[in-house]
């Protein structure tokens, strides 16, 4: 059963040059690193060994995810959006409504969530709660917390 993920195109790029690194750079590094280790003798005592091996199951199981999230993922067509609204891709200004504070998010896919950039993942409870929103609407978003956040949509436009 596939498990279709929706992407940016930016976002499908980086996780094909991120695999292209684990492929070219990295496995033959580890390959390496394990040829050396078995070099050195007895491997039932032999610590670099079993680390070499150990991290060459880390980087074989993060390749294979990548290679299916790239066989999963759909390109987001904004154009097909609606701009009026909330949605994926939205570059979103809220208020917060008790202290008056104003941030921007843009709503990206979990795998192209990056706080520090204002991207929030639409799976976030913010997210969920902002979308299908249209500019000047208010709304309360209970956090998983307990709190509860009383926001105003000041601006929405796709990014």
């Amino acid at each position: 059963m596939s498990n279709i993920q929706y992407v940016t195109k930016e976002g499908l790029e980086k996780m094909r040059e991120e695999l292209k690194q684990l492929e070219s750079v990295e496995r033959p590094r580890i390959t390496q690193q394990i040829a050396e280790a078995r070099d050195k003798g007895d491997l039932s005592e032999n610590a670099e060994y079993d680390a070499a091996k150990e991290a060459q199951g880390l980087l074989e199981t993060r390749i294979s995810k990548l290679q299916d999230n790239i066989a999963n993922s759909r390109i987001i067509d904004s154009s097909m959006l609606d701009a009026s609204k909330v949605s994926i891709l939205s570059v979103v200004t809220i208020k917060n409504l008790k202290n008056n504070s104003q941030v921007t998010y843009t709503l990206v896919p979990e795998t192209e969530a990056d706080l520090k950039n204002g991207k929030i993942s639409v799976n976030t409870p913010i997210a969920k709660g902002l979308l299908g929103k249209k500019q000047g609407e208010k709304t309360e978003i209970t956090l998983p917390n307990g709190n509860v956040l009383n926001l105003e949509i000041i601006e929405t436009k796709l990014g």
